[in-house]
């Protein structure tokens, strides 16, 4: 079957209208769909990571970010990759093969959930084969890019990037849902913890019960219980008893500290706990769950996928070498585009992984506290609409002026998250106000994503294959947001509880990004205006 065009001219409206329209809306169609399964697939373990406590995998905060983290780092490595692989096998192998390669995480984890003694190392490397659905972005981009006329591009790449965008909000919708269908394997028992109800326990039981389960449990596991009190709190407790012994600092810990430090324990682990402390309490919640299924949904979609891009979908004639695609490093123009772009696709990506975890630790001690993912798939739902929406309007106005809004509307965004106390709640009351801000920046995200993508284009207009390597490259260092954001929201949350310091430095650096954007791009008599 042949794969390479004879010849691509967008730009003939001749040859457009002829044949040429028709061959790139149904590449665009194919390419979206595939891509919105590759979003999907590239952030189920930001959905799976929450749960997997609730069934017994007995994984700390810090690696619970990790598994939320790996997906981007491995996108990011897979981007730089796919960036180079378009002009050398092309638009038809390239998808076709990205497609099917994603069937290894899908089947992979939803293997390894259905055995609680699963090694985290494993997880650790399924979630970085998750990458693939990240990576391929790289190429799929710079593909849309070259099929579509100049006019159209914005159009074109906000369709194909807004709805494969939507992928995230898939994975994070379609989850709670599909995981109470046994579509293959058995169910698990997920156990979550009621807060208030934690509280009641300890308030309504004797101390000398609450010492004598305590003092049962292995040492470790009593330091592991003991670190989810405030450090300061328990030196003090320490001191005020002249003990180093954890059981007698358990015992005398404020009730109010201690129901909050099983509630905060593994599920499975405070669930003994609170049943030996009282087998009647109601804070133990219990309820059937089929986890694997949120990994299984989407195999028969890659498989049906992969086939159909491999028999409808050709090549651009469009080949370069590897080396002759480096030149895209010596334009100064390339380091400014991927700063913009990962202010706007990086946050959106970042807030996509982090999200749900956010909302776990840093509300979920509360009484009636929010399910995560009741509201994590609304941020990505909200960025990607956005993204639809202005990549219409970057092709009106231009793409600059949509990334200097972005770039206000994050700084504001991150601004408002420090000085009200949201991301170091002390009550439930704050948790409204969160989520309307966190959804807002989404929103802005996806403006920028529609305004950046608009630029490119026209920044490098005069080398429609350089304009096509800088939307990989940019894209490619983006993916690393997930992994950033990760890593550094989950280092904040267990040094001290809060993540201003991290959003202090997303601020500063939407002041960088924005200024680079308004300087070389938005400006009057600008350099590249866009």
């Amino acid at each position: 079957m042949k794969t390479w065009l004879d010849k691509w001219n967008p730009e003939d409206e001749a040859y457009w209208n002829s044949g040429g329209s028709k061959i790139a809306w149904r590449t665009l169609i194919i390419t979206t769909i595939t891509l919105t399964l590759s979003f999907a697939s590239w952030f189920m373990m930001s959905v799976i990571a929450v749960k997997l406590p609730g069934l017994g995998f007995n994984f700390s905060k810090d690696q619970l970010f990790w598994l939320t983290a790996i997906p981007g780092l491995a996108a990011g490595f897979l981007r730089i990759i796919h960036t180079f692989l378009l002009p050398i096998f092309g638009t038809r192998h390239i998808v076709s093969f990205a497609t099917a390669i994603k069937l290894i995480p899908v089947i992979g984890i939803g293997f390894a959930i259905m055995d609680v003694n699963t090694p985290f190392w494993v997880f650790a490397v399924l979630a970085f084969t998750t990458g693939f659905g990240g990576g391929d972005f790289s190429s799929y981009m710079p593909s849309t890019s070259l099929f579509f006329p100049q006019r159209l591009k914005g159009t074109a790449l906000g369709i194909q990037a807004g709805i494969g965008n939507f992928g995230v909000s898939l994975a994070q919708f379609v989850t709670p849902m599909v995981i109470s269908i046994g579509i293959f394997g058995a169910s698990t028992v997920f156990t979550s913890i009621d807060p208030k109800e934690t509280l009641a326990v300890f308030q309504n039981s004797p101390i000398e019960r609450q010492k004598e389960v305590f003092s049962a449990l292995d040492t470790e596991v009593q330091v592991r219980i003991l670190s989810n009190v405030k450090k300061n709190v328990v030196d003090s407790v320490s001191t005020a008893v002249n003990s180093q012994d954890n059981t007698i600092i358990f015992s005398s810990l404020p009730v109010k500290a201690k129901a909050k430090a099983i509630a905060n324990a593994n599920p499975k682990l405070a669930e003994k706990i609170l049943n030996n402390i009282s087998a009647e309490n109601t804070a133990v919640k219990n309820k059937p769950i089929y986890l694997q299924s949120a990994a299984f949904w989407f195999a028969p979609f890659l498989i049906i996928m992969a086939l159909v891009s491999w028999f409808y979908l050709k090549s651009i004639p469009m080949k370069a070498s590897v080396k002759e695609q480096l030149d895209i490093f010596s334009n100064k123009h390339t380091w400014y585009c991927t700063i913009t772009y990962v202010m706007t696709f990086g946050t959106f990506a970042g807030l996509s992984a982090a999200f749900p975890l956010m909302i776990k630790f840093l509300y979920g001690d509360f009484p009636n506290a929010p399910d995560p993912l009741v509201y994590a798939f609304y941020g990505p739902l909200i960025g990607s609409a956005s993204r639809i929406a202005f990549g219409f309007v970057a092709d009106k106005v231009g793409g600059a002026i949509l990334t200097t809004i972005t770039g206000l509307g994050i700084l504001a965004g991150s601004v408002l998250l420090i000085t009200e106390d949201l991301v170091a709640p002390t009550s439930m009351d704050q948790f409204p106000l969160f989520v309307t801000v966190i959804l807002a920046m989404f929103f802005f995200t996806g403006i920028g994503n529609a305004g950046t993508f608009r630029q490119y284009p026209v920044i490098f207009k005069e080398n429609p294959r350089q304009a096509a390597g800088v939307i990989g490259w940019t894209a490619a260092i983006a993916a690393f947001g997930p992994f950033i954001f990760s890593k550094l929201i989950g280092n904040n949350i267990s040094a001290n509880g809060t993540v201003n310091q991290f959003f202090l430095g997303v601020a500063f650096f939407a002041i960088l990004a924005t200024g680079i954007n308004w300087w070389f791009y938005n400006r009057k008599n600008c350099e590249k205006p866009s």
